[in-house]
């Protein structure tokens, strides 16, 4: 078992073996997928604040606000889905269930139905 001292986060490298470089790097190009997703989510709610739609300002602002939450909670999720699977790979365990996907999807279909209702 080869650890290496100071790693960050311990909680993640503490346990397990060093797996083969190739498993981390998925890992990390998952990770980076759900950070790309995280910042389209951000660009998305600062486009919507920022031009003007057929709805209400107050409506827009919402809409807006909650695809940068979504955004962020996009961006925490990828973190701990990461730090969870890596731990996972270490010791050998099955990957863990992704279920921030599930809200992910559900925020995102229900802000695509009120700006098709209305007519964004």
């Amino acid at each position: 078992m080869t650890r290496v001292r100071g790693r960050w986060p311990s909680w993640v490298y503490a346990e397990g073996a060093e797996p083969d470089y190739r498993f981390s790097l998925a890992n990390e190009r998952t990770f980076l997928a759900w950070i790309r997703t995280a910042l389209a989510l951000v660009a998305g709610g600062v486009a919507l604040d920022a031009f003007p739609v057929s709805a209400s300002e107050r409506l827009q602002t919402w809409l807006a606000a909650l695809l940068v939450l979504l955004g962020m909670a996009c961006a925490i999720a990828s973190w701990f889905r990461w730090a969870r699977a890596e731990r996972a790979i270490r010791t050998h365990q099955p990957l863990p269930s992704s279920g921030p996907t599930a809200w992910l999807a559900l925020g995102l279909v229900v802000i695509a139905a009120v700006l098709l209702a209305f007519g964004l």
